[in-house]
């Protein structure tokens, strides 16, 4: 306690770092920012721009940045994303976006590096959305992506052009709305752990990623599913299970007994 205190005296640590280090978070006037959830749970706590003023995301992601040094900040509008940007006029910030998910980090981060690689599939275009915002959170956790778009069933001979691909891959995460048949197929024919996405996309009975989830739900194949639209579940579980593989490739075969 001495030491934070003392450290806060001098100007080495800010309050707000202060306050992460005693409470795992940080309150301001945004909200709470839990910046202890990378060590505790392994996947940092991420910033939910839908549905958040343009002051507020700011002040969240200026929250991330000073107590963790970087700030990943999903769904985020055209003005959100403008005033995001602004952070890169500092030379000490960098920015990277995956469609409407992005990442500020200052240049004391130290981006982790794991052996492990996750395949992201999209059934059509209209899944491109979902499938960013689940590379955004992979890419983050130092894990390799490979990414496959338009593959879905509907013209089956450009799925199984790709089944070597996938088959390569540690993680498969696969997303497609309509009817949601793509990772159901995808799972019969590799032994990858699979995660669905079911995509709102879609019309009529069934439509906005309802016929998609209930199809996965439904999988004679076995996979894992999240719920509609949830790319950044997927993309955090994929993320646990990279870090498992990383650790167990690290660790080597281990002795007989």
């Amino acid at each position: 306690m001495r030491e934070l205190l003392e450290a806060v005296a001098d100007g080495s640590l800010s309050p707000a770092q202060a306050e992460a280090e005693l409470n795992g978070y940080v309150t301001g006037e945004a909200g709470r920012f839990d910046a202890a959830r990378q060590d505790r749970r392994g996947i940092p706590e991420a910033i939910l721009a839908e549905g958040k003023s343009v002051e507020q995301v700011v002040a969240l992601a200026e929250t991330a940045l000073e107590t963790t040094d970087r700030a990943l900040v999903t769904r985020v509008s055209d003005d959100q994303l403008t005033a995001l940007e602004s952070h890169v006029e500092s030379p000490a910030v960098s920015f990277e976006q995956w469609g409407s998910s992005v990442r500020l980090c200052t240049d004391e981060y130290e981006q982790p590096s794991l052996e492990a690689t996750v395949g992201i599939v999209t059934a059509g275009t209209v899944d491109g959305p979902v499938a960013d915002e689940a590379e955004a959170v992979c890419v983050d956790s130092g894990a390799t992506v490979d990414r496959v778009d338009d593959v879905g069933v509907a013209a089956l001979d450009r799925t199984l052009d790709q089944v070597e691909r996938f088959r390569e891959a540690d993680i498969l995460i696969v997303a497609a709305g309509r009817e949601g048949a793509l990772p159901t197929v995808i799972a019969g024919l590799v032994d990858t752990p699979v995660i669905g996405v079911p995509v709102s996309s879609g019309y009529g009975y069934g439509g906005d990623g309802e016929a998609a989830l209930s199809g996965m739900l439904q999988s004679c194949t076995v996979l894992s599913v999240v719920n509609i639209d949830a790319g950044f579940v997927a993309g955090a579980q994929a993320a646990l299970l990279a870090r498992m593989v990383s650790n167990a490739r690290a660790d080597g075969p281990q002795q007989q007994k």
